[in-house]
């Protein structure tokens, strides 16, 4: 049996949801930003007319005011967001029982069925495009493949409110001349890396030698090109699944510039309470922590490392955290912003290697206080007790991350995290 996967994916999905109660906006270049006060002043997304002056997501607000004078700054409404999210969820499954969200504006579903063609997949996707325009008055664009990989390419071919079709006879005429970055997960830094090998577009990520892509990306550099051919059979996961985080992740922008080791020190093991503390909720250890930064110039770097014990201990990802912070990310000073994630992750309650020098028991008892303490602020509020470093410095003391921790459950490949815009940009290498 033939698959047919959708890929739907709402156009200009927060701005889109804003102008249905607000119909002034159609009419004029719109964005909606984070709040420029506490220092989350970027654009998360922006109407068409925005785009037409250059207007671009994760710009600075000042930037996109710049190439655009007249732009109508929004803020986001989130709760607003997510109930529309529910709505468009609730639509597909009109459908099939197979949806799987990626982000809150994106969503896979598998409409495969015996004697069910690639034809009829594109006629559901025009009906579902023109379901979604009436209904919700909003757009979406919609990828109709053989396997998921080709179907998000192809919802991204046609905006707004088109229907592209991507089948086994015509795949390389219409996907092997795109830019190898218009793959998904190829990141900057994968296409960076497949420029230095002569590779600029998917079809040359097909054709070169699955050797040397192994030797420079290693088993991601056979992923992508698996994808490339059109092989990729990864499955849409079912609406009823119990979908498992595979990574929880935190970061903040700070409400003045990190300027030194000690201020970055002390964020960091604010946000390392914060993924500590979700751990230990979900009964979960970790195996990887990764450090991410932003620089006043808005570049951002990230890294990461395998611990030696998988671990919930909130001092144990604060060292690791900080000690991958000094050697890779020191560079980056003065920094806007900070982020942990924490993947690997595993049951608390898996077995534990023993180690010869008693280190277990020392272990035991910081989990056991972290527990304590973790009691102790689902009591009384989360400043009732906390570490001495995080008043070295009293701007930073009032942060409050835990309320913003993300738990991350896309498998397909890369995690997908946060604002619309970030997915995107998934790099594997």
């Amino acid at each position: 049996m033939e698959r047919v996967i959708l890929h739907s994916d709402a156009n200009c999905f927060y701005a889109s949801v804003e102008s249905v109660y607000r119909p002034e906006l159609r009419r004029v270049p719109m964005a909606v930003c984070g709040d420029p006060e506490a220092r989350h002043g970027i654009v998360l997304t922006k109407n068409y007319l925005a785009k037409k002056y250059g207007v671009s997501t994760g710009e600075a607000i000042w930037q996109a005011k710049q190439k655009c004078p007249n732009l109508v700054v929004v803020p986001p409404n989130f709760p607003l967001y997510m109930e529309y999210s529910r709505r468009l969820r609730k639509l597909y499954e009109e459908y099939t029982d197979r949806v799987e969200a990626f982000g809150l504006d994106e969503s896979w579903l598998d409409i495969s069925q015996p004697s069910f063609t690639i034809a009829d997949g594109e006629r559901l996707a025009n009906e579902i495009r023109r379901r979604v325009r009436k209904e919700l008055e909003i757009t979406v664009s919609v990828g109709v493949s053989f396997n998921k990989v080709f179907a998000k390419l192809g919802s991204d071919m046609k905006k707004p409110d088109g229907t592209t079709v991507i089948r086994r006879d015509n795949f390389r005429k219409i996907v092997w001349p795109l830019a190898a970055r218009d793959l998904l997960y190829v990141g900057p830094k994968t296409e960076r890396k497949l420029r230095e090998m002569g590779i600029y577009t998917i079809g040359d990520l097909a054709r070169a030698n699955t050797d040397v892509l192994s030797g420079r990306l290693g088993k991601n550099g056979r992923m992508l090109q698996s994808y490339a051919l059109g092989l990729d059979l990864t499955p849409v996961s079912p609406s009823t699944a119990d979908v498992a985080a595979k990574s929880i992740s935190n970061s903040t922008t700070l409400p003045r510039d990190l300027n030194c080791l000690d201020d970055a020190r002390c964020v960091l093991y604010l946000l390392a309470e914060s993924v500590g503390a979700r751990l230990r909720k979900l009964g979960l250890r970790a195996g990887c922590v990764s450090v991410s930064a932003r620089d006043t110039t808005l570049h951002t770097d990230s890294c990461q490392r395998s611990l030696s014990a998988s671990t919930n201990i909130t001092g144990e990802i604060a060292r690791a955290s900080v000690a991958l912070f000094v050697e890779r990310l020191a560079y980056m000073l003065p920094l806007r912003s900070v982020g942990i994630g924490l993947s690997g992750l595993e049951s608390a309650n898996a077995p534990v290697q023993l180690d010869m020098f008693g280190q277990y028991q020392h272990r035991m008892r910081e989990e056991r206080l972290d527990q304590t303490l973790d009691a102790l602020n689902a009591r009384y509020g989360r400043r009732v007790v906390r570490r001495g470093i995080v008043f070295a410095e009293q701007d930073f003391c009032r942060i409050q991350p835990s309320e913003k921790s993300l738990m991350n459950p896309f498998a397909h490949a890369g995690q997908g995290n946060s604002p619309e815009h970030s997915r995107k940009a998934t790099d594997l290498s």
